[in-house]
């Protein structure tokens, strides 16, 4: 998964930011909610996210420097329902978005 975001990432960094659509969904999100607090906290967790994985594609392949504890945790295996967290998190928030903030 972090190679084919590093082929992405090294071919243009616009290319990178477009392959995470939910973050612009969250941009729009709270500006149609006039800045919910749960379609802000959205904003920031996807945030956070794309910087992590920016900051880990140049730790792997820019300046290959990776302790021992990392590298056991790129190979280790995920537990099968973490793919499934994001419709855990994202859902609430999103509904909570909706129906704190002002809708047309």
């Amino acid at each position: 998964m972090l190679d084919k975001m590093y082929r992405y990432y090294s071919k243009n960094i616009i290319l990178f930011f477009l392959m995470h659509p939910t973050f612009y969904f969250g941009i729009a999100l709270a500006m149609i909610t006039d800045f919910a607090f749960s379609a802000v906290a959205l904003i920031f967790i996807k945030t956070v996210d794309i910087a992590t994985k920016v900051l880990l594609i140049q730790q792997v392949f820019e300046k290959k420097e990776l302790t021992p504890e990392m590298s056991a945790m790129l190979v280790a295996p995920l537990h099968p329902l973490m793919p499934y967290l994001s419709v855990a998190v994202y859902t609430p928030l999103v509904y909570f978005a909706f129906s704190a903030g002002t809708t047309f």
